[in-house]
């Protein structure tokens, strides 16, 4: 449903950021598709853009958003052929995916493929194509991830229709690359199975991103490493073993796709450096657009990834720190360089006043209308107030809810933040309407990524509630994620139409 769901029980952990931006400075280059996007490292900056919860999805669900997994729906650039197939897949909310089918016999266990796929779907990051879910049913290993679908960097280096990928694009996709890498390290994730041009895609800003299906093995016992052995490290020839270092030969022979638009071979790419014939390493469609400096500078970076020894290979902040002073264009945005059409937005057809209001971030709307609307939509649900125990401790927390409402009711948003937040720590089960409440608080307080965060605490406690989607989609607008917003008010209007069918049924 491209909708933040989840199969637990209760609310998310307080402390779970997984799914959420980093409480961080915005980023305006980032927000504008530009190169630089602030250090990796700086307060373990993690997704710029909101992603869906990980969770585990039922087969059925992959299946009816991959219409029986069907031919016609193949991503995979090696179509059918290639050992794990991937499919372009959509939720009945409207929000793509991309779901890796891997070889029936790649992870006998399903125990083993949950636990590793579960490891990968905490690894988030907006350089990355994050991992939102996965399945393990008889005989069937599923990854879902997000849909990216200005296609893979090999199609734009090697088969591109309407022009070759521009220089300053290809410092990019350098550049961002690096980014992701740095941020698998620093969440101990070190190794990345087989980085190829087909590891990298393009979202719908044309920013470059990393496949997270790399940071998974193919199977529990397979090779880290299905291209041709030319581009294989050393190491991984010799012993079978993939290492940190592995990682940035492998970053070396992207280097040497990106500066001759051609797939080389490592040793006959070193071989023209050492000759310096670097002028018959370049692509000749960049002539004009580089300077000699430049280039020289890339390609010893690259000569530098490739060496034999692991040992003698320079560590990924090097590689940041190399090519981030090479990029001269960090304020035009990707799809500008790459000369992409963004498709307009779309308001749904259907929308409630809360959406209308939501989709033009009319905030007095919204709280009048949070106001009219109470706790009705709580009614008949497993946390109703009114079904708990009659004690003190119930009589003091609705004492505590009555004082959140009152100071909600007021526009005092600071205090009903206080008595909301004392209220949940005190319900044995959770409220949407609570956690609703205080997302819109958070959001009048200047605090958009905890008002995300409850928005999504709502959802998991009624997943089809229209109300939790809108205010995602107003807290997403506040963090400038536009597209992410239509993704969630598209979704709210869907569960709209569903309810009011199922009223007039």
């Amino acid at each position: 449903m491209g909708c933040f769901q989840s199969k637990v029980a209760g609310p998310l952990p307080p402390n779970d950021a997984a799914a959420l931006p980093a409480d961080n400075p915005a980023d305006p280059e980032a927000a504008n598709g530009g190169a630089d996007g602030g250090d990796a490292g700086d307060d373990k900056e993690a997704v710029k853009r909101a992603v869906p919860v990980f969770r585990e999805f039922a087969l059925a669900e992959l299946r009816a958003a991959t219409k029986g997994f069907s031919a016609d729906l193949i991503v995979s650039e090696s179509g059918e052929k290639a050992p794990n197939v991937v499919y372009r897949g959509r939720f009945d909310g409207g929000r793509l995916i991309a779901v890796k089918r891997f070889s029936r016999l790649s992870w006998p266990d399903p125990q083993q493929f949950l636990a590793e796929a579960a490891g990968v779907g905490k690894v988030r990051h907006k350089r990355l194509v994050n991992l939102i879910g996965c399945c393990a049913e008889g005989d069937e290993r599923l990854l879902v991830a997000e849909y990216m679908p200005n296609d893979t960097l090999s199609k734009h280096l090697f088969h591109w229709d309407k022009q070759p990928l521009p220089w300053e694009m290809r410092l990019r996709v350098a550049y961002f690359i690096a980014q992701a890498l740095d941020h698998c390290n620093a969440e101990n994730r070190k190794i990345y199975h087989d980085l190829n041009a087909y590891r990298v895609l393009f979202d719908e800003e044309g920013d470059p991103r990393l496949s997270s299906f790399g940071l998974m093995k193919n199977s529990r016992d397979g090779k880290s490493y299905s291209t041709n052995l030319a581009y294989t490290p050393p190491e991984f020839l010799r012993t079978g073993r993939v290492i940190p270092e592995s990682v940035i030969y492998s970053y070396g022979t992207v280097l040497l796709d990106l500066l001759s638009g051609k797939h080389i071979p490592p040793s006959h790419a070193l071989d023209l450096i050492r000759g310096k014939n670097i002028l018959l390493l370049m692509d000749s469609s960049l002539e004009g657009q580089y300077a000699n400096e430049d280039a020289s500078k890339l390609v010893d970076l690259a000569s530098k990834c490739l060496q034999f020894e692991a040992r003698d290979r320079p560590n990924i902040k090097y590689l940041l720190s190399s090519v981030g002073p090479l990029q001269k264009q960090k304020e035009v945005a990707s799809h500008v360089l790459m000369g992409i059409t963004k498709a307009a937005s779309v308001l749904p057809a259907i929308l409630s006043p809360l959406g209308k209001a939501c989709s033009v971030m009319d905030l007095t709307a919204v709280h009048d209308i949070l106001l009219k609307t109470g706790y009705k939509d709580d009614e008949g649900a497993e946390n109703e107030l009114s079904f708990q125990e009659w004690t003190q401790q119930v009589q003091e927390m609705l004492n505590t809810k009555k004082f959140g409402d009152i100071a909600f009711r007021d526009k005092d948003f600071k205090t009903a933040i206080d008595y909301y937040s004392k209220l949940v720590a005190m319900m044995s089960a959770p409220s949407a309407t609570v956690f609703a409440r205080r997302s819109f608080s958070y959001l009048m307080n200047e605090q958009a990524e905890l008002a995300l965060r409850d928005a999504m605490q709502a959802q998991v406690c009624m997943p089809e509630w229209p109300t939790a989607f809108y205010l995602q989609s107003l807290a997403l607008s506040k963090l400038g994620m536009e597209t992410d917003a239509q993704d969630m008010l598209n979704d709210g209007a869907t569960f709209e139409a569903k309810k009011q069918n199922s009223w007039r049924s």
